[in-house]
């Protein structure tokens, strides 16, 4: 699918296509022990339902219910660190923010979502691979739950993040607000100053309340358990081909009960057309 040798097209090109960062070309599973990379993939499932549960509770859950013999510092890194994981009740290590940035006041609350383009919502979610994982950044538009962009990478980092949304704004223009979680990709100064140039405010959740950003929570509950946990992918390769079917059947032909059973796109267009 990508090729070194390509007449026409750069590396960077074809990934930016393909929706994949670099990293992902050059996937190799990350050094992790089959024992980590088992905690953690039953970590992700729990949390899918368990919204509430920080890490401490996950030990308990894995230790007292589940039967294994894990300390409580091995979870707090898997969970916090490595899967970027937090409670949606407030704790000592509910978000992994960098204290040096500025974190911005949460504008959702109350807020009437009414049409495309008023508000927009990123995060990142770590997925599970049949050896190895990867994560998943994605945009969604709220008033429609339109994926208007997404990407996969081997590492969390703010450039990466920026791309994502500088390519949803150059395909479907720009969004009164982007709503994001107080994690150090979105406060980083690379992510916030493409937001806060292009005269687009930024929202972000309060501390340890993934609830507030309940509709991007509610995707990736969807995709992996409409997609990932049925089909873990092998490869960088095989998780791109994997998303790209699954998100063309979530924004084109899947009904959404919490827009009245409507379909992403067809709402989405819709109502930019009335707007036009």
């Amino acid at each position: 699918m990508i090729s070194k040798d390509h007449s026409n097209l750069s590396i960077a090109k074809q990934s930016e296509l393909l929706k994949l960062h670099r990293s992902g070309l050059y996937y190799k599973p990350k050094g992790e022990s089959e024992l980590n990379l088992e905690l953690m993939r039953l970590m992700d499932e729990h949390y899918a339902d368990h919204y509430f549960k920080g890490a401490k509770r996950m030990h308990t859950w894995l230790t007292m219910d589940k039967g294994y013999k894990v300390n409580q510092k091995r979870i707090d890194r898997l969970y916090y660190r490595v899967m970027g994981l937090s409670a949606i009740m407030p704790g000592k290590h509910t978000s992994r923010r960098n204290k040096a940035h500025k974190v911005y006041p949460y504008l959702l609350r109350n807020l009437k979502v009414y049409r495309p383009n008023q508000v927009w919502a990123t995060d990142i979610t770590y997925i599970p691979m049949r050896k190895g994982f990867m994560y998943l950044v994605a945009i969604i538009d709220l008033h429609s739950r339109y994926v208007l962009n997404w990407s996969v990478s081997n590492t969390m980092d703010a450039q990466w993040c920026k791309e994502t949304l500088e390519v949803a704004m150059t395909k479907h223009g720009k969004p009164e607000i982007v709503n994001t979680d107080q994690g150090s990709q979105f406060t980083s100064e690379v992510f916030t100053h493409l937001v806060l140039s292009n005269d687009i405010k930024l929202s972000m959740d309060g501390k340890g309340r993934a609830i507030d950003n309940v509709f991007i929570e509610r995707l990736w509950r969807s995709v992996k358990y409409e997609s990932i946990y049925l089909n873990p992918p092998d490869s960088g390769i095989d998780l791109y081909e994997q998303l790209n079917g699954y998100f063309d059947y979530y924004n084109n032909r899947r009904r959404h009960q919490g827009i009245d059973n409507q379909i992403p796109f067809k709402r989405y267009l819709k109502q930019q057309q009335k707007a036009a």
